[in-house]
């Protein structure tokens, strides 16, 4: 038995995220028939990060236990040669048997992007949000600042009943950079992040950035644990994981 490491990237607009799900296609479902064609053999991939629908991947990272020993670079190639246009795979290395993609990670790394141009070019359509209203990127950092260290992230977390991971996160960065063409980046690097807890940080700085919040609340909604006081959650296209740490 070998343990399998696939790094893959993805454009997620036409997938129901990264899980199998009755709602529609799904990374996971895409990659694991494919691998089951080359192979012969059923396949169960885990995934470093079960991203929502809609949501890209630069560098996704899951395993899958192969029954015999393969050649990698043929793997890549062919995976590369059957997937869809909208899923590549960047690398393929063996692995300790007891390496997990999920259990190993130290942290991650989301990047959202938004456009707040008048109108926004076609090509950005489908991976920034369009939020057409003056933004002041200075007021954005100010609240960035209230959320960085470790905190209970309950208020940017939706569903919270449903979700079982520990609510104490550990925000290491919020770095806000200019684009060209109105746009600009979100950088959010975490040790984990809670369900949809990017795209709610996204949309909360976005309301500090348009004054509809003022950078100094972000400390207090952080204490109420009450997702209704923080901001929108942004469109699920604008977010990208870009990385996976080990």
């Amino acid at each position: 038995m070998f343990n399998i490491k696939l790094v893959i990237a993805y454009f997620g607009v036409s997938y129901a995220g990264w899980q199998k799900t009755k709602m529609g296609p799904s990374i996971e479902e895409v990659l694991e028939q494919t691998l089951a064609r080359i192979l012969q053999h059923e396949v169960k991939l885990q995934a470093a990060s079960r991203t929502d629908a809609g949501v890209h991947a630069h560098a996704q990272v899951v395993n899958f236990i192969a029954q015999k020993p393969l050649d990698l670079n043929r793997l890549k190639y062919s995976l590369n040669g059957m997937l869809p246009k909208e899923i590549a795979i960047l690398e393929a290395v063996e692995m300790p048997f007891d390496f997990h993609p999920t259990l190993d990670t130290i942290g991650k790394e989301y990047w959202y992007q938004i456009c707040n141009s008048p109108t926004q070019l076609p090509f950005h359509r489908q991976t920034s949000w369009h939020f057409p209203y003056p933004l002041d990127l200075d007021q954005m950092r100010l609240a960035a600042s209230h959320l960085l260290g470790t905190h209970d992230f309950s208020s940017f977390c939706n569903d919270r009943k449903l979700w079982d991971r520990n609510p104490v996160c550990r925000l290491e960065k919020i770095e806000i950079t200019p684009l060209p063409g109105q746009r600009f980046n979100i950088a959010l690097l975490g040790d984990h992040f809670l369900f949809r807890m990017a795209r709610n940080l996204a949309g909360t700085l976005a309301y500090a950035g348009c004054g509809k919040l003022k950078p100094r609340e972000l400390s207090s909604i952080l204490e109420s644990k009450d997702r209704t006081l923080a901001g929108v959650t942004a469109p699920a296209h604008g977010l990208t994981l870009k990385q996976v740490f080990y």
